[in-house]
């Protein structure tokens, strides 16, 4: 691909100026229609490419096919996935996308907010990238690198392989999600109709890694009822909800057991959202951790924490609701392990070592393995997700981009 004339970065920066936030709070399928906006771009790029059956569908998912171009009948079907939305912890309207060309080593400085600097020391990853071309937002938005790079990365890699059919394929799937960030981006994916027999998502971090192996995850729910009466005449007699709530919190570890205490294997229970008054109080939390038995343990020790805590509350009671979210997509991909040993073949010949890694996180990829899609994660250069400093290297795309394409040879080599 040494002459080919990347368009990743030319998409990526249209893309990320389209707000695509979604909402964990809306019931709706997406949860914001703003997403549809990007969506329906990228139908019309694909139609423009020739790829006739590129559709978005009324819940927001594009699906399309890039034809195989093999003589071999038995060429697996590979999807490649990314997700349109960006994260409701920063907003991603009026995204101002910087290039810093040739970035020399300094921290980089964010004009718009005099406060966001994006210091090498706090982003290590950024060692590697002296001389390369930093993209960044202006500091007062996130970027929208995850994942608006896995998109122009696939669609780079699609255009690529419509206009070089002198490299072999299978049929190729390609998949484009709304609503991963709350958590629902594979809620009406319609694995029939998507017909793929494996797939990758293109939504990771740094140059050359693969992740096969994510968090487990749910969602707890407790709602809290106290005692309320009118705070006059309340001796005695008041229970407040909130401050049940409050004391619950209170009672988590401050060193342990905290996304911001935790790291590599460790799991958490995190606190997100916290609302009600004296009647009634709602607390939702997200439990994490690589095995189901250490989710377990770790819900029982929350309930436990909420029990012990409504000994001093004999009037009130609380519901304790856990909802299963996603699950270590690792259990499924080790029954498939020519989905690994091809992803790090074309890496390899992408010039890059390739390296195994786990999310601290979820992608779509989890769900989709457990729904008979097996997916793991390839590297789309994203780094300081859901942040003000997000960041992307122009020279990191491009190589995704030749992984893209290296997947799709290796699959059709070795069928």
């Amino acid at each position: 691909m040494e002459d080919y004339q990347f368009t990743a970065v030319d998409r990526f920066l249209r893309y990320v100026q389209i707000d695509t936030q979604s909402d964990p709070q809306s019931t709706a399928n997406p949860s914001t229609e703003k997403q549809k906006d990007l969506s329906r771009v990228l139908v019309q790029e694909l139609l423009d490419m020739g790829i006739a059956d590129a559709e978005l569908d009324e819940w927001g998912y594009v699906y399309a096919t890039i034809p195989a171009n093999t003589g071999k009948a038995n060429v697996p079907t590979i999807c490649f996935c990314s997700h349109v939305d960006t994260s409701p912890d920063v907003t991603g309207a009026g995204v101002k996308p910087i290039i810093h060309q040739q970035w020399n080593g300094v921290d980089i400085l964010l004009p718009d907010d005099s406060s966001q600097v994006i210091r090498v020391a706090d982003h290590p990853d950024l060692t590697n990238q002296v001389g390369n071309d930093i993209i960044t937002a202006s500091g007062t938005t996130l970027l929208g690198a995850d994942n608006k790079a896995g998109l122009a990365e696939i669609m780079d890699a699609t255009h690529y392989l419509l206009t070089h059919p002198d490299v072999k394929h299978g049929q190729i799937r390609l998949l484009f999600t709304p609503d991963e960030e709350v958590g629902r981006g594979t809620e009406k994916v319609d694995i029939q109709k998507l017909s793929a027999d494996f797939a990758y998502t293109i939504d990771g971090e740094a140059l050359g890694t693969l992740e096969d192996e994510t968090f487990s995850a749910d969602a707890v729910k407790i709602t809290i009822q106290g005692v309320s009466t009118h705070p006059g005449f309340a001796k005695g007699k008041l229970e407040n909800a909130l401050k049940i709530a409050a004391d619950l919190l209170a009672a988590l570890p401050k060193n342990a057991l905290s996304p911001e205490t935790t790291a590599e294997k460790e799991g958490f229970v995190h606190p997100t959202r916290m609302e009600g008054n004296q009647d009634q109080a709602i607390l939702e939390f997200i439990i994490r951790d690589f095995t189901e038995v250490g989710l377990q343990e770790k819900e029982t020790y929350l309930q436990n924490q909420l029990n012990d805590i409504l000994t001093n509350y004999p009037g009130s009671s609380a519901q304790f609701v856990v909802k299963e979210q996603y699950r270590n997509m690792k259990d499924v991909l080790d029954q498939h392990p020519s989905i690994v040993e091809n992803a790090f073949e074309a890496i390899r010949r992408a010039g890059l070592s390739a390296k195994r890694r786990s999310i601290r996180g979820g992608t779509d990829g989890s769900r989709l393995s457990f729904m008979g899609l097996p997916c793991p994660n390839i590297f789309a250069g994203e780094h300081a997700f859901h942040s003000r400093q997000e960041w992307v290297s122009v020279q990191d795309m491009k190589k995704a981009v030749a992984v893209i394409v290296n997947i799709a040879q290796v699959w059709e080599e070795r069928s």
